[in-house]
């Protein structure tokens, strides 16, 4: 029955400007699970990156969708299960501590590689196989998932919204993964910058579970503007490096 009233008011001006307004929240919160993605999936061959970030989206997908049918669940997730001092440690604290813990893990690896100049054949990340590949991403989802759809409940009461709001966002960062995993891919720079990106989100998840509440946008303006900036200097470099063939070329003509 709620359903269905639910998809009565769907075709409102209100529940249409609510879509809107979700599925591009919803994009912008499904930023950092496309860089991890991203930077995850470039451990593997060329041929396999595709399928794996097809995966790894599809199921976040899946995963949010789930986790819409079970609001109830999710509500619990927010009682304490049990107590340290003063303080009550509930299923949700437990989730995003682990997962920030994850992702500060895996990000301060990758960002010591990076550091210490190692590429991936030399750090023979070849060898990781496709299904550890996909367990990782499937963990770091259940987290970015969790984040994504507590978001969605405390905007939307219309599940049938929540649900297409999710589907839609997820539609456009499947098309748009591989530019941007061939983006980070191909500019050192922008990777080492996605990879403290994440590095922040794996704080802020802490500092969540400790009920310690950071305003997100301010760290996605501050990436923004982080990679504005870094735009503008790789656009500079490859002005440079142009007139610097161009003067060559000019060089070798006169001799």
């Amino acid at each position: 029955m709620h359903l269905a009233q639910d998809f009565q008011e769907l075709f409102s001006v209100a529940s249409i400007i609510s879509l809107l307004t979700l599925s591009i929240l919803e994009i912008v919160l499904g930023i950092d699970n496309i860089i991890f993605i991203s930077i995850i999936a470039g451990k593997l061959p060329k041929a396999s990156q595709g399928k794996a970030r097809t995966i790894g989206l599809m199921l976040a997908l899946v995963m949010r969708v789930a986790l819409l049918f079970s609001i109830s669940w999710i509500a619990g997730l927010k009682d304490p299960l049990f107590m340290i001092g003063d303080f009550g440690v509930t299923g949700r604290d437990l989730i995003l501590f682990a997962g920030g813990v994850f992702l500060l893990y895996k990000t301060t690896t990758e960002l010591h590689n990076k550091v210490q100049g190692y590429d991936d054949e030399q750090m023979s990340v070849k060898k990781v196989s496709f299904n550890a590949i996909v367990l990782q991403i499937v963990l770091i989802d259940i987290v970015f998932s969790f984040d994504s759809i507590l978001t969605a409940v405390g905007l939307v009461s219309n599940l049938i919204i929540m649900v297409l709001a999710v589907i839609i966002a997820m539609i456009i960062m499947i098309m748009f993964s591989g530019k941007v995993s061939d983006f980070i891919n191909e500019n050192p720079t922008i990777k080492v910058l996605a990879l403290s990106f994440l590095l922040m989100i794996g704080v802020v998840l802490i500092l969540e579970a400790c009920h310690e509440h950071v305003d997100k946008k301010f760290i996605y303006i501050c990436i923004a503007f982080s990679l504005f900036v870094e735009l503008l200097n790789i656009r500079m470099r490859r002005k440079e490096e142009k007139r610097n063939r161009d003067t060559n070329n000019d060089r070798r003509d006169i001799i």
